[in-house]
């Protein structure tokens, strides 16, 4: 087995271990990055950013549905061939770009899965590599599912990638992901079905908020089916046939395809962490404040596998530049991580930054609670929106935001305003004299708080 030594062995491709990787080595280091599927992470090749394109016919189709009779003569559909063509227009280049800049850079690029054989070696397809410091940024991977046929079942990338959008779907999950495609499917012509084991769609989100956004999904068409254990999957010709439990009595459903949506874990499985000393959960790699394994301290993890992050994309940004920056200078840099906003790219947004109204009520002596659903506001009305809400939180005694949840067409452009009022310490009053552009998604913040 041909052997080689390099000062920083990234093992994972996307924006975390790019950081890493390229900070490393215009420090001068002798840098290699290995990736097993296509250069530059889930995010741009098969996540956040080939999904916002799919998403941009969609909210076309929405907005031009929603003012039919109100100016707008012809409904719009989509053509789902093209917008998939027009979506790899996208990602096709994210593979040989990301080579190309890393390899300018001087970073020896492998692409094969690393395993690890001790503390600071791997095996990297037919060579053995030696490191002072290994990075793993591999990010996340589909949960698996264990019942009989799970090998029928597809996942986020083949959803990403469909040629035809098959008239009848079904998505096992009610998170983040499955609400996204349910929403687009239903959009684009399918029969959507979502099954998930909860009570509700995106648990960690406001009840009344999402109480509101099921309601209206229910209204484009899309079925749920709640308290709901899939048990075997089943082929029958050209469909397949989902058994499932509810309340212990067996129902099932005919479908043309059953996607994995119940959520992602740290991809860890493939690396042999074992033989490496490097300890790890199901959060993910286990580290210190500097992102350093807590057993190994060769190895440092970085974004959505480390058990310090949320899987957010700027957060894994972050995580890169901190851990580079104690690679090349000691442990000097501790992870400093803000109040961070998230957002359900459903239509509408749903979006929330901050404290829940049972955490705030729980850390506060007193609390000012706004929750209103608002569609004859102007914004909503001049495209004839049928769902805008908010619920606003505020600490009594100081008057400070704690917590802002939105649910409306720019949900997830307004959020960054009540993000960055938060992370200042910004009361209600502070915002109320702020002067907007009007009229204006951001200026409806006035009268929320």
């Amino acid at each position: 087995m041909d052997s080689k030594k390099f000062d920083v062995f990234v093992i994972g491709s996307g924006i975390a271990g790019q950081t890493v990787a390229k900070a490393c080595a215009e420090a001068g280091k002798k840098v290699a990055i290995a990736e097993k599927r296509a250069f530059g992470g889930t995010c741009a090749n098969r996540g956040c950013d080939p999904k916002k394109v799919l998403l941009g016919a969609t909210e076309a189709v929405e907005q031009a549905n929603n003012l039919k009779k109100k100016g707008i003569v012809k409904p719009l559909t989509i053509n789902w061939k093209k917008l998939q063509k027009f979506k790899t227009e996208f990602t096709e280049p994210v593979p040989e770009n990301t080579e190309k800049m890393l390899s300018d850079l001087g970073i020896t690029l492998f692409h094969q899965s690393p395993k690890f054989i001790d503390e600071k070696t791997l095996s990297v397809g037919k060579k053995r590599v030696t490191a002072k410091t290994i990075i793993i940024a591999t990010g996340h991977e589909p949960r698996k599912l264990s019942f009989n046929g799970n090998g029928y079942l597809q996942v986020s990338d083949d959803f990403l990638t469909l040629k035809k959008l098959p008239k009848h779907i079904t998505f096992l999950g009610a998170g983040y992901v499955g609400m996204e495609f349910a929403h687009m499917a239903a959009r684009a012509g399918s029969k959507v079905v979502v099954l998930d084991r909860g009570d509700s769609i995106l648990h960690p989100f406001d009840k009344d908020l999402t109480k509101e956004l099921k309601d209206y999904s229910e209204k484009l068409g899309i079925r749920f089916i709640f308290n709901a254990k899939p048990t075997s999957l089943k082929k029958k010709s050209k469909k397949y046939k989902l058994t499932y439990e509810v309340k212990n009595s067996k129902k099932s459903i005919k479908t043309k395809l059953v996607f994995n949506t119940t959520g992602r874990v740290p991809a860890l499985s493939n690396l042999y962490l074992e033989k490496g000393n490097v300890a790890f959960d199901e959060q993910g790699i286990t580290t210190n404040s500097y992102l350093q394994s807590t057993s190994n301290s060769r190895v440092y993890a970085c974004g959505d596998v480390s058990d310090k992050n949320l899987p957010l994309t700027p957060l894994s940004g972050r995580q890169g530049y901190v851990a580079s920056e104690n690679i090349l200078n000691g442990n000097t840099k501790s992870l400093d991580v803000p109040i961070i906003p998230s957002v359900v790219f459903t239509l509408p947004n749903l979006a929330s930054v901050g404290y829940s109204e049972e955490e705030a009520k729980r850390r506060y002596k007193n609390v000012i609670v706004n929750y209103k659903v608002v569609p004859n506001w102007f914004n909503a009305r001049r495209i004839n929106a049928p769902l805008y809400a908010y619920k606003i939180i505020m600490n009594e005694r100081t008057g400070e935001l704690v917590g802002a949840h939105l649910l409306g067409p720019k949900a997830g452009e307004t959020i960054n305003i009540f993000t960055m009022a938060i992370n200042q310490k910004m009361t209600g009053d502070n915002l109320q004299s702020t002067i907007f552009t009007y009229p204006s998604w951001a200026n409806d913040i006035k009268s929320m708080v």
